[in-house]
């Protein structure tokens, strides 16, 4: 069993506290990703999970074992780290063979394991190089080799591509996925960048301040997030917000007033009235004139190829469209954008929850 548990953990440095109760289960062979913004607890939950850090309180499970008390050594995990962690003096056969060689098994069993990751990773060829041999990727493909040769239990990544290039960081994404499909062994990533995450968990857990706010599958948190924390921050570009009133059936503002859709009364009808926080996602907006939409002024235009990311200002809000049209146009063009009131997602002003 590979199934990792996390029971109410906290963590605290003096009267600083990192993580506040958090309780996580991740099931055997599944890639979790926990994802969130510096400083959310991410690193520090992973860190505790290997061991390399002690909890405040609460318990880790690594299948049914309670660990809290197991040096890192035996806790059958494997980590790689963000900076590689490579021995400079050691050539990539021997990085790859070092933590095998303190568990003292044969020299035979070392080579067959060393070259079977060389041939998962692709790195064969660069065995006898030295770390300041090999471009950042290939550094990068040696650390995960080096977690391989061990067939842990559980593969803990912490921000491991955040070195590399755009496309470097790419190829990576898919090589780790792939390795996900091959070993299926239990892997937890810890990332900031929300495209990793979405491409790459099974299941998504977003943090903030040390608390999670969402646990789900990529979709489903992108499509339903829980709270204006979630929307605003899985997404690319990100989720657009507009405070508006629920007034005589519309959603009002001192610049537009949109339809509310037949689902939406009873959704709503608590907040008859009130003010609440209106997320559209950029690709639901139209370049459409509509007595139903926004008309607003083109700040800035990026064209992305096929498509254009269009960021635009009401007087009153700032938001983003992204259309399927990459015609140029000029700051200050007047534009009406339109999105269907099925696409509409509501949040509650005070407690940034999801109104369902």
């Amino acid at each position: 069993m590979a199934q990792v548990t996390l029971k109410n953990l906290d963590k605290s440095y003096g009267e600083t506290q990192i993580l506040h109760g958090i309780d996580l289960e991740i099931q055997d062979g599944e890639f979790a990703v926990l994802v969130g913004p510096s400083g959310c607890g991410k690193s520090t939950t992973l860190r505790i999970v290997a061991g390399l850090e002690e909890a405040s309180g609460g318990d880790v499970y690594i299948g049914d074992t309670r660990v809290n008390d197991v040096e890192p050594k035996n806790r059958d995990i494997a980590m790689v780290f963000q900076n590689y962690a490579l021995y400079p003096h050691m050539n990539v056969y021997e990085n790859m063979a070092f933590g095998l060689r303190l568990r003292k098994y044969s020299d035979q069993e070392i080579k067959e394991r060393v070259e079977e990751a060389a041939e998962i990773l692709s790195v064969e060829e660069y065995l006898y190089r030295r770390p300041k041999e090999l471009s950042g990727g290939q550094r990068q493909r040696v650390a995960v080799g080096r977690a391989i040769v061990r067939k842990p239990s559980v593969f803990l990544f912490d921000e491991p591509l955040s070195n590399l290039d755009a496309k470097l960081r790419v190829q990576m994404r898919t090589e780790i996925k792939k390795l996900h499909a091959r070993l299926k062994t239990t892997m937890i990533y810890v990332t900031h960048d929300q495209v990793e995450a979405m491409t790459m968990g099974d299941r998504i857990v977003v943090m903030k301040d040390g608390y999670i706010m969402q646990a789900d599958e990529p979709l489903k948190i992108y499509k339903r997030p829980q709270n204006h924390f979630v929307g605003s921050f899985i997404g690319s570009p990100a989720m657009n917000f507009f405070e508006v009133e629920i007034k005589a059936g519309k959603l009002v503002n001192e610049k537009f007033s949109l339809p509310i859709v037949d689902e939406h009364p009873y959704t709503l009808k608590a907040f008859d009235g009130r003010k609440v926080r209106l997320g559209i996602r950029p690709e639901h907006f139209q370049l459409k004139d509509s007595s139903s939409g926004i008309n607003a002024s083109l700040e800035v235009s990026e064209l992305m190829g096929n498509e254009s990311y269009l960021y635009c200002s009401t007087g009153l809000d700032t938001f983003i469209a992204r259309v399927a049209d990459n015609a140029p146009r000029k700051i200050g063009t007047a534009l009406s954008l339109f999105a269907e009131p099925e696409t509409y997602q509501f949040f509650d002003l005070e407690t940034g929850e999801r109104i369902d």
